[in-house]
């Protein structure tokens, strides 16, 4: 004997898991976090993150010159930023350190997204300017996402829908921990 579901009055018509609602993606639609202008002053959400707690800022590991941090909007759990503290738009512009410190991290947050997910691979790669698909291009940044077999089903492709099984603040935490201390 099957019973029906509960009706709730303003969500629209039922329609099982035709639909799934992520009103979180809203904020970034509207621009939410966007800087106003090119400079660190107007409005960088990369130059205002290192000034926050670790827990508030989404922070996995800071480094002398550069940190890693969540993306707030992710296509996948676990999906990662390795970005240098100074205000640069180019990765030309990078020093010597700050280009070997942002390689690093990148290998080192492969390995914590290996031990803490089990990532089966990676997508790795930076958007250089607004054309490019930077939707913060006056800040340089670099993307880390985990992947794994499989894990590209209707969804995100037909979808266009993303599904994370966890909590940001729960991840922050998890691949903190699984950081490599080298």
């Amino acid at each position: 004997m099957t019973s029906e579901p509960e009706q709730q009055i303003g969500v629209g018509t039922q329609d099982a898991f035709q639909r799934l609602w992520t009103p979180h993606r809203m904020a970034y639609i509207q621009g939410e976090n966007k800087p106003s202008g090119p400079g660190a002053d107007d409005g960088c959400p990369f130059c205002s993150i290192p000034a926050k707690s670790d827990e508030d800022g989404l922070i996995i590991k800071r480094g002398e010159l550069v940190y890693a941090v969540l993306n707030l909007y992710p296509y996948t759990g676990g999906h990662l930023m390795t970005v240098p503290y100074r205000h640069i738009a180019d990765y030309t512009d990078l020093t010597t350190a700050e280009t070997a410190e942002l390689a690093e991290f990148t290998k080192q947050a492969m390995s914590a997204l290996r031990s803490a997910s089990g990532a089966h691979g990676f997508n790795i790669g930076m958007n250089q300017g607004a054309v490019a698909g930077a939707g913060i291009a006056a800040h340089l940044h670099q993307h880390v996402v985990p992947r794994w077999g499989g894990d590209t089903n209707f969804l995100p492709v037909i979808g266009h829908t993303k599904v994370l099984p966890q909590l940001l603040g729960d991840t922050r935490k998890m691949l903190a921990e699984a950081w490599p201390t080298e």
